[in-house]
């Protein structure tokens, strides 16, 4: 990664674009959050690609809904979801609008307010774990419901915005099948990440729940 990243905002034509050309180009993208405890800034290390009706792995496969009313539109807001009943996952919603297609943030290195995200990631043992995943990052950089539909290129003093950083070179970028991701949307080699970080998640496969008897 170079010492001094291009801090040039992303503009709302970055994420007016198919999600296959978005998701891997947002990989060494800087992620700003503004809290009120202070500014952490990530490097986007892994992300995920969901493409709405044509991909039965996205929350829009089946339609519109009041919880994914967010991916339909407009391109560079956020989309926050709660799962599991404990956990929030950040996605940026991209065009063109009306598509509902978006990139789940999985993993990225926190460059500004560690001691932040350590707080809320207690335990993490190491700062390359603090966002090793998309529940720890959205847990590290306090993202929760009220950023849903936050858009991302409202300007300096938006909670949420991405700057140009330094993305990697096309030969550290790899692609595979998306994490947990079952049934017809598992073959899909959405998953994209740089080579070799140490703040990559692992990969797991899909794994169907048993009904209890």
């Amino acid at each position: 990664m170079s010492e001094s990243p291009d801090r040039t905002p992303l503009p709302r034509t970055f994420f007016d674009r198919p999600v296959l050309e978005v998701a891997p180009d947002l990989l060494g993208r800087i992620l700003v959050r503004r809290t009120s405890e202070g500014r952490l800034e990530l490097r986007l290390t892994e992300v995920e690609a969901y493409a709405g009706a044509i991909d039965p792995g996205s929350h829009a496969f089946r339609g519109r809904t009041a919880r994914n009313a967010v991916m339909f539109g407009p391109p560079g807001h956020a989309y926050v979801y709660f799962t599991y009943g404990m956990w929030h996952c950040l996605n940026l919603v991209c065009g063109p609008e009306g598509h509902a297609s978006g990139v789940l943030l999985r993993a990225g290195q926190v460059l500004e307010g560690a001691d932040q995200a350590r707080k809320r990631r207690l335990s993490a043992r190491y700062d390359r774990e603090l966002a090793k995943g998309p529940a720890r990052l959205a847990t590290a950089l306090d993202v929760s419901l009220s950023l849903n539909g936050t858009d991302t290129c409202a300007g300096p003093d938006a909670p949420l915005s991405l700057l140009s950083g330094t993305p990697p070179t096309s030969d550290l970028v790899r692609n595979g099948p998306r994490t947990g991701v079952g049934g017809d949307g598992a073959p899909h080699p959405w998953r994209f990440w740089i080579d070799d970080d140490p703040t990559v998640s692992p990969y797991r496969a899909h794994v169907p729940r048993k009904r209890s008897s």
